[in-house]
Parts: C-alpha cells; sequence; structure tokens
C-alpha cells in the first residue's frame, strides 16, 4: 500500500475514532479534517488516559490520531516491548521523542511505567488482523496483547476496548483460541462498529 494511502488512511481513521462517545470530550463537535485549510483550534481537554500505539508498515496509521491525542491534553500511553514479549508503557510525549526499537517498532524515550500502568487507561486501542461480528478480534499472533488483556481482567479493569483496523478487516468470522476476548468496538476509516459489552471468553 502508497505511504500516501497509509497517511491518508490515518486522518479517517483519527476523524472516527474520535467520534466514540468515550472520547467525545476530546473530539469535540468539528467536522471532518481539511488538510488545505488553516489547522484546527486545539480541542477541548479530557481528563482521560488513552493506551495506543504507534503503528508501522502497512498498519491503519495512528500518528494523527496519537497527535490529535495528545494536543487535546489526553494522557497517552504507548507499549514498550519487553524480552518476553511482555508489554510495558511510556508516556506519549510527540513523535520527535520516539526512538527505533526492536522489530522496527517505535516507543518513547521516556521513564518505564511499568507493565500495570494500563490497568489505569480509560481506553485502550488495539492493533490486529481482523474482527468478526461479535467483537472477537484476531491478534497477530505474538501474545503482547492477550497478556495486556488478561492484566486488565486479573485487575477488575474495565476501559473500552477499541480494534483499529481497514474496512475490509471486519469480517463474519474470525479464528477463535480460548484466552481470546472480545472487544467493545472496531474503528475503520469509513465506520465504528459497536458490539455488545461481552463478557469471558470466545465460543
Amino acid at each position: 500500500m502508497p505511504p500516501g494511502v497509509v497517511s491518508d488512511t490515518g486522518i479517517a481513521l483519527a476523524r472516527r475514532t474520535l467520534e466514540l462517545d468515550e472520547l467525545r470530550a476530546v473530539g469535540g463537535t468539528s467536522g471532518p479534517r481539511d488538510t488545505e485549510k488553516a489547522p484546527e483550534a486545539p480541542l477541548p481537554i479530557a481528563a482521560l488516559t488513552v493506551a495506543a500505539y504507534v503503528s508501522i508498515g502497512y498498519e491503519p496509521s495512528t500518528h494523527e490520531l496519537l497527535d490529535r491525542l495528545r494536543a487535546a491534553g489526553v494522557r497517552v500511553l504507548l507499549p514498550v516491548l519487553l524480552p518476553d514479549n511482555d508489554l510495558d508503557w511510556a508516556a506519549y510525549e510527540g513523535a520527535a521523542r520516539l526512538l527505533p526499537a526492536a522489530r522496527g517498532l517505535l516507543e518513547p524515550d521516556g521513564p518505564r511505567l511499568g507493565p500495570e500502568a494500563v490497568t489505569g487507561a480509560d481506553v485502550v486501542l488495539l492493533p490486529g488482523l481482523a474482527v468478526d461480528g461479535q467483537g472477537l478480534r484476531l491478534g497477530r499472533g505474538g501474545g503482547s496483547y492477550d497478556r495486556v488483556l488478561a492484566r486488565l481482567e486479573r485487575a477488575g479493569a474495565d476501559p473500552a476496548l477499541v480494534v483499529l483496523l481497514y474496512d475490509a478487516e471486519v469480517l463474519s468470522s474470525v479464528p477463535v483460541e480460548p484466552h481470546d476476548r472480545h472487544v467493545h468496538a472496531a474503528v475503520t476509516p469509513s465506520a465504528v462498529h459497536r458490539f455488545a459489552r461481552a463478557e469471558g471468553l470466545g465460543p
């Protein structure tokens, strides 16, 4: 996919993500962003913590979304990959503070907050390969986010779980493992897909 298409998709994805009820205070009432016009005014401050991630390669771009959340005063946490594939977390302080890391990732250069930091998030944005009509997410196979989701469950945390995808990655069904958990929404460049806040494991 050409880099320009990934970037344009990221702008649309950011706009759709900010339509989520959980982020309504961030998105405000502004219309679609027009990059040919003057930059938008700063977004309203929202006392939220969002655990997100930095997209790489051909993933739907999260760069616009990260910057818009940060500009709104949202506390944005980004993952830091540990040697055992678990995730630590650090605050996002802007694109200039991201450093190259293992596996082609980009990670914040700030203090590490510990793997449990994600349990304080109001919204957790997840990467994925696909999601089905019941909200079951197909991950990328590394197990990092399976650990994150299990950690949230153990802590009794109940953030909104949102997977960011391309339109064609919302499917009628996906392969299911016993440890898989439902997400509450999937956001694509053209739509927000809501799912019942199902508890427990996949079928």
